[in-house]
């Protein structure tokens, strides 16, 4: 049986998703940004069975630095000993800065 490791979203990932609603309902598509939504978080929820399955981000080249790419975004996450944070969730043709 595979162990479960708990995962959290940083403040800056939650203001990411925010943000894309928000952009979606803007250009009125609102349905666009739920589908979005809810496939990003499909995602994320199966990295706890899963936690390497995203590569390495190439802009930092850190083992416990992956991103999932779901296009037109990239779902950034830190992988730690004993848990994943994700970081950011950003259209995939943004440069990656972490803070």
């Amino acid at each position: 049986m595979t162990e479960l490791i708990p995962f959290t979203f940083a403040e800056s990932a939650i203001l990411d998703l925010e943000a894309i609603r928000d952009y979606y309902c803007e250009q009125e598509v609102p349905e666009v940004g739920d589908r979005f939504l809810s496939e990003i978080l499909d995602l994320v929820e199966d990295l706890p069975t899963h936690p390497d399955r995203g590569r390495i981000v190439p802009e930092f080249n850190q083992p416990y630095l992956r991103e999932l790419i779901h296009p037109p975004f990239r779902i950034v996450y830190r992988r730690k000993a004993h848990g994943i944070s994700v970081v950011r969730i950003w259209r995939s043709e943004r440069l990656l800065k972490l803070p």
